[in-house]
């Protein structure tokens, strides 16, 4: 098996974390779960969403970002997935990750405490470096939008 590329990466729990620290399931897992840190569990209707705490913060390297994604098992087991995904963590953020979570299903669903709400992944970050133009070089497609290049 390939090994994977490794980047220290700074957690500080807070005091209100409790349990295990992350930790990627697989060797070559690209992201790794974090988990609900509430005081009650949270009862999500259809349509509604909640922002749920994780207890960790990070201190991302530059030229890195994490993206919160939706865990797949709860989004096809209970319509659960993210507002915002994937949420973004810049480098230069050190406030506690907080995951925006939504109910896109047709019931009910119970998040509880300590229950792994989201995944992480750290991405590297390239920035534009922008440079203004009268035209832009022509292309096929030109300006086509949304559906312009039909179905096939």
């Amino acid at each position: 098996m390939s090994s994977v590329q490794k980047v220290g990466l700074q957690i500080q729990k807070l005091a209100h974390y409790r349990g295990d620290l992350p930790k990627y399931e697989t060797s070559l897992a690209s992201g790794f779960d974090v988990r609900a840190q509430i005081d009650k569990s949270v009862v999500l209707k259809p349509g509604e969403r909640v922002l749920i705490p994780t207890g960790l913060a990070f201190a991302i390297p530059p030229g890195y970002e994490i993206q919160v994604r939706p865990r797949s098992g709860l989004a096809v087991k209970k319509g659960i997935s993210m507002v915002n995904t994937p949420g973004t963590v810049d480098a230069d953020y050190r406030g506690e990750v907080k995951v925006i979570i939504i109910n896109l299903g047709q019931e009910d669903v119970e998040i509880q405490d300590q229950e792994r709400i989201a995944q992480l992944v750290l991405c590297p970050v390239v920035q534009a470096d922008f440079q203004v133009v009268e035209t832009l070089d022509a292309t096929t497609r030109g300006a086509g939008g949304f559906g312009s290049t039909g179905v096939r």
